[in-house]
């Protein structure tokens, strides 16, 4: 199988966890949030949707994982477009928040994946019982084709994390 090849792969960036807190300069930052809902049940149903790749297979990636349930140290191949325009981005689980009231997790690229860089997909339950979802990233081009996309590629990415956003209100 494909992912038994990068369970020893490096990162593609240094900054691994930076995500947590300040991101490292040197990369395209991007955070966006969106109110999903309100109460405990919603928060649960949004957190297991999250951690269950849900967030990605909503958006229109087909996710291949080493498990169904995103874990620390777990791998995925998220692939979007159709051949011959096909993208695949491997990555792995860098960390999971399990909090009472915070959820998530952040994933690293891995080399092949077009952007070096990491991710984090956040589902925050206020004291006023609105549940949030906050998108947090770091990039920069880690391939030609990353590269000659130029502001295309960073259109493509603000677009994409909208989806994300939408296939967790849904």
């Amino acid at each position: 199988m494909v992912l038994d090849g990068l369970r020893g792969a490096p990162f593609s960036y240094a900054e691994v966890g930076r995500t947590r807190g300040e991101l490292p300069p040197g990369y395209r930052h991007l955070r966006r949030r969106a109110v999903v809902g309100r109460g405990r049940d919603r928060f649960e149903e949004a957190a297991r949707i999250l951690l269950g790749w849900g967030v990605q297979r909503g958006a229109g990636l087909r996710v291949h994982p080493s498990g169904e349930v995103v874990s620390e140290g777990a791998l995925a191949l998220l692939r979007a477009g159709l051949a011959p325009v096909r993208i695949t981005a491997p990555v792995r689980v860098v960390y999971v928040v399990d909090e009472r009231e915070r959820r998530g997790f952040a994933y690293g690229t891995l080399p092949g994946h077009p952007v070096a860089g990491e991710e984090a997909f956040v589902v925050e339950l206020g004291p006023d019982e609105t549940v949030t979802f906050t998108i947090t990233a770091f990039s920069r081009p880690a391939s030609l084709l990353a590269r000659l996309a130029g502001p295309v590629g960073r259109a493509v990415q603000y677009w994409m994390t909208g989806r994300y956003l939408r296939a967790l209100r849904a």
